[in-house]
């Protein structure tokens, strides 16, 4: 009986081995950068995109009620450009994006923040460009970097994580029919996107492919690097040790050692405008 058991065991182990084997794949080609990381994806992109459509509706009927939906016309003439420019290189991380229903937006808020929600829904706070004082390219880098977090769908790869750690194998022996998990994950797309923080790796990537779309887009490399010593002057942040994001060193250095790789792309860029 015992030997049953251990057998049936590895049986089950065997095959949840090969499920999640199957279900990590890369989101996005590589481009100049190499941004092919294999990824844990157990939930649909379907599934998150519709979640986060949701949500993302559901902010901007807030912010219209409360008049701070583009109410600044030169902030959202301004987001709106540099992000159109932006997102016609998008192809050379995954082609089918250029398809995407891409919807950009600014809200009238303090808050220093910016995001870009599975299947692209851009979201700009006034208080980003204000209390950073943006310059284009600048701005330029910020919404590169939230874009390139739609490209590689880390809120989809982080629920699948979340999913994974939280239901543990059983959930992955299930996966052909998800049923009442799928709502759930799905519910949970537009919190991810909008409120839970991506990991240390994942921002690392946003910085690099970002990086990468903004010297295609012909803004210039360096100013990346220029946000986030803005960043690091306005304060916030621990400890990276305690954080799941980079120190706003380590992201400078990061930053910097990829800005020569992409300014041949941003060389290129300038000689066709």
């Amino acid at each position: 009986m015992g030997l049953r058991k251990s057998f049936a065991k590895t049986a089950v182990l065997a095959v949840a081995a090969s499920l999640l084997l199957g279900a990590c794949q890369s989101t996005t080609m590589g481009g100049a950068v190499g941004a092919q990381r294999k990824q844990l994806l157990l939930v649909s992109s379907a599934e998150v995109n519709a979640g986060s459509a949701q949500a993302y509706q559901q902010s901007l009927l807030k912010a219209k009620n409360s008049q701070a939906l583009n109410s600044n016309k030169a902030y959202t003439r301004r987001v709106k450009d540099i992000s159109a420019r932006l997102i016609r290189q998008v192809a050379v991380y995954r082609p089918d994006a250029a398809r995407w229903n891409w919807e950009v937006n600014v809200f009238t808020s303090p808050e220093v923040n910016a995001y870009c929600m599975p299947g692209g829904k851009i979201g700009v706070y006034s208080g980003i460009i204000e209390q950073l004082q943006l310059n284009d390219d600048e701005l330029a880098a910020i919404i590169g970097h939230e874009i390139a977090h739609a490209l590689r769908e880390h809120s989809r790869e982080k629920i699948s994580q979340d999913v994974a750690q939280r239901q543990g194998l059983a959930l992955v022996g299930a996966l052909a029919g998800l049923s009442q998990g799928q709502m759930d994950m799905a519910n949970m797309a537009g919190q991810y996107a909008l409120t839970l923080p991506f990991s240390r790796g994942m921002e690392t990537e946003a910085d690099v492919m970002g990086l990468e779309l903004m010297a295609r887009a012909g803004y210039r490399p360096d100013a990346a690097v220029s946000v986030w010593r803005k960043m690091a002057k306005l304060g916030g942040g621990g400890p990276e040790f305690m954080s799941t994001h980079p120190s706003h060193s380590t992201r400078i250095a990061d930053l910097s050692a990829h800005i020569p790789q992409v300014m041949p792309l941003y060389e290129a860029a300038q000689r066709k405008r």
